[in-house]
């Protein structure tokens, strides 16, 4: 079983459920400075990798992503499963390295590591 999923992980300029924005180019510096394939997760539980993202790339309107599950990986089973019933959205995980506030609540993200 291979599956190939895309689309977009985050979106510029859209609030999250947290109220931070993410600001064009937060990703740039750490998209550079990765050497291998980003793990596809499920749940973000690292005990339920699927595969891997393959393509991870900003464009002008966020951070798109195109992935692999295969097999062989634990998560896999579950992510086809998930994938199945229909998914309506991508979630990555990050670390934040520089932010300011915004007003209405939440942060503006101006740099993420991946």
């Amino acid at each position: 079983m291979r599956a190939v999923l895309s689309g977009y992980a985050s979106l510029f300029g859209e609030p999250d459920l947290s109220g931070d924005v993410v600001h064009a180019g937060a990703f740039a510096a750490s998209l550079q400075r990765r050497t291998t394939a980003l793990p596809l997760l499920v749940g973000h539980n690292p005990a339920a990798r699927a595969g891997s993202w393959q393509v991870v790339r900003e464009d002008g309107r966020g951070l798109w992503v195109e992935g692999l599950v295969e097999a062989h990986w634990p998560g896999a089973g579950l992510a086809a499963r998930l994938l199945g019933q229909g998914t309506d959205g991508l979630s990555i995980g990050y670390t934040t390295r520089r932010a300011r506030p915004r007003p209405e609540g939440g942060r503006t993200l101006l740099v993420i590591d991946l």
